[in-house]
């Protein structure tokens, strides 16, 4: 960690990319930045530089790059349900370009964060569920390329099942995800039975659903089973932590009884786990559709108040 204490935050305004009325509030990244800054936590506002075409190569199909880039073929360019523009094009390197800093910065220092998506649902030659590229892979593919690393977890606790990463996961032995969800996504689409439509775990690929109408307290036990022993299989030199705001009970989407409160204290374990593991840390945002958009933006301070306890 720097002198100064202040955790490297990589935001843009280009994260928002105009894209009309739509249920993905874009808003919200430059809404997270202004609350972080109020609350008077110790953030160090960095902007970063888009992800690069050999930085997108390494996980993603040159057709499907392509397509986003130009916007054709049309149905390819919007597989993950935006609007295709040239504003979202490079919204979403920008987007990319801050989860591959925040992994550096936090091998360098102990902890960063992007205030983007993880983008947990995309795959190698399309998009989903609001995801293009997959932040999460491109950053530490990137990050093992230049040396850095050679094993990674993702701690995943979206609301949703993380079906791109695992995707992408599967021929990359050396990163491991966990995926804590209370939603499956499969086709392009979310579903509460978590009972039947289940994946199956691999070495490095692991799920854990969360059951319907689960309180805060049965969640955080779920997180407290899990993230020991993943740590264990994965032998991480770093953890990427995607931080839902979605499990929260006003979520449109959310089957759960998860509070505010129960949140924050999700994202204080997390962080203290990686803390006393001696593991850095980088975290992004996810998913969070709430209609009072205060409260999503609250518990995405939340976690970054997390961060600073147990870091600085």
């Amino acid at each position: 960690m720097q002198d100064d204490r202040l955790i490297r935050t990589f935001f843009s305004d280009g994260f928002a990319a105009d894209i009309g009325e739509h249920v993905m509030p874009m808003k919200k990244f430059a809404l997270v930045k202004d609350r972080i800054l109020e609350r008077g936590l110790p953030a160090r506002i960095v902007a970063p530089t888009p992800a690069t075409d050999e930085q997108l190569l390494r996980v993603h199909t040159a057709e499907y790059v392509k397509a986003i880039a130009t916007g054709q073929p049309r149905a390819l360019a919007e597989s993950q349900k935006f609007p295709w523009s040239a504003g979202l094009a490079a919204s979403v390197r920008l987007t990319n370009g801050a989860v591959i800093h925040a992994v550096d910065a936090a091998l360098d220092d102990g902890v960063a964060c992007a205030l983007a998506s993880g983008y947990h649902h995309a795959h190698a030659d399309h998009g989903e569920g609001f995801c293009t590229f997959n932040g999460l892979v491109v950053a530490l593919a990137n990050a093992r390329a230049n040396a850095r690393i050679e094993r990674a977890l993702v701690v995943d606790l979206d609301l949703h099942y993380g079906n791109g990463t695992a995707s992408l996961l599967a021929t990359r032995p050396e990163l491991h995800t966990l995926s804590i969800y209370g939603s499956w996504y499969e086709e392009n689409r979310a579903s509460s039975d978590i009972a039947t439509k289940r994946a199956a775990d691999t070495e490095n690929c692991r799920s854990i659903a969360v059951p319907n109408g689960a309180t805060g307290a049965v969640y955080l036990d779920i997180i407290d089973g899990a993230l020991g022993p993943a740590i264990s299989r994965a032998r991480p030199d770093i953890i990427l932590y995607q931080a839902g705001a979605d499990p929260y009970r006003e979520d449109p989407y959310s089957p759960l009884d998860v509070g505010l409160e129960d949140l924050a204290e999700r994202d204080a374990r997390v962080f203290a786990v990686a803390r006393a593991a001696g593991i850095p840390i980088a975290w992004v945002l996810a998913g969070g559709y709430t209609k009072d958009i205060t409260k999503v933006v609250e518990v995405h301070a939340n976690t970054f108040a997390a961060a600073a306890q147990a870091f600085t």
